[in-house]
């Protein structure tokens, strides 16, 4: 029931992830009448459809905190329930963000190893594809969780993008090792002491998330939204500024006419359907949210995203990275102190 075309656009958007996810159910939890009476429109989605009735739902400027407490039988609240207790492999939603990030870490928790989830999104880049976290759960971060999110966001690289060896960066105010506050470097520094050190990139700028210098972007929630909203706005700012440029003269339009099918091609490029749909990554069951003013194209691929991380295994995965990472970063404290202690015993003598 979450979305400013919803919940037309959430069945429609089932429909074509229907193709493109096979052997998927689907479970709609909302208004039953107006889902029953769309289901209709949709023969072939219906016989793998359950619907489970609730009149409340979380309005799109609730608080979190509201929601968190008066939301229990909410759309949004029985979703997620349905992920928690086995009904449902992962929850798709286009409501309320901050709504359904705190219901969601209340009610499915967090990865063993890991303290915060994160909102990962996929971008696109000259190179192709990229994947950054965090893009604002956290507003601030310490060592420990950048390098946690360089985890899950090299797990993710590999179930959703298929690279079998991502590369990984720190978003940072410059590539010197001096650079950067404190827990950034720190954070640098415990990489390169993880299975990760062979394919960590090290500081990355802002510049470098349009040329894809690396696989995954690893930064804070606060810097990540700022970088990710400046993204978006000088992408519409260009669209304008072209069409502004064909309809200038006679000779312009002319000139669009001609270029037509490139332009086409551009536009299908950066399309933001393709990309919509960001992970909270690090919880114990998959959630993924769906830009609210997407159609039912953006819908379908925010489900074709949660399918696939469900069907490979994704916290399966991160489990299993993480327990390597642990490992590693204990034998390298391990060695410090065996280092430490065996200098002190030489100065000593």
């Amino acid at each position: 029931m979450g979305g400013d075309h919803a919940p037309d656009m959430v069945v429609a958007g089932a429909d074509l992830a229907r193709e493109r996810c096979p052997n998927a159910d689907f479970l709609f939890v909302g208004d039953e009448a107006r889902i029953n009476a769309l289901l209709e429109r949709h023969p072939a989605l219906k016989p793998i459809s359950t619907v489970r009735h609730t009149p409340d739902f979380v309005a799109m400027d609730a608080k979190p905190s509201v929601a968190l407490r008066a939301g229990r039988n909410s759309s949004m609240r029985l979703a997620i329930d349905a992920v928690a207790s086995g009904d449902a492999a992962c929850v798709v939603s286009a409501g309320n963000t901050g709504a359904l990030m705190a219901i969601a870490k209340f009610v499915l928790k967090t990865l063993p190893g890991i303290d915060r989830p994160a909102i990962a999104s996929i971008l696109p880049t000259q190179r192709g594809e990229t994947v950054m976290l965090d893009l604002g759960a956290n507003l601030e971060c310490d060592a420990d969780n950048l390098v946690q999110f360089a985890v899950m966001g090299t797990v993710f690289s590999r179930t959703v993008l298929g690279l079998l060896n991502p590369t990984v960066g720190l978003l940072n105010v410059g590539s010197e090792e001096q650079k950067g506050h404190e827990q950034i470097r720190e954070a640098a520094a415990a990489l390169r002491q993880t299975p990760l050190a062979p394919y960590f990139h090290g500081f990355i700028e802002g510049n470098d998330l349009a040329l894809g210098t690396v696989d995954v972007v690893v930064t804070d929630g606060f810097t990540g939204n700022v970088a990710l909203k400046t993204a978006e706005g000088t992408a519409k700012l260009y669209a304008e500024f072209l069409r502004r440029t064909f309809r200038s003269s006679l000779l312009a339009k002319l000139g669009y006419l001609l270029a037509k099918g490139a332009f086409n091609k551009l536009r299908q490029r950066m399309d933001p359907r393709r990309y919509n749909g960001a992970m909270f990554l690090g919880l114990r069951g998959i959630c993924v949210k769906s830009h609210g003013g997407t159609d039912a194209v953006g819908f379908s691929n925010a489900i074709a995203v949660a399918f696939n991380m469900a069907s490979h295994g994704f916290n399966d995965k991160i489990r299993d990275q993480l327990a390597v990472l642990q490992a590693a970063l204990a034998a390298a404290a391990d060695k410090a102190r065996d280092e430490s202690a065996t200098g002190s015993e030489t100065a000593v003598q």
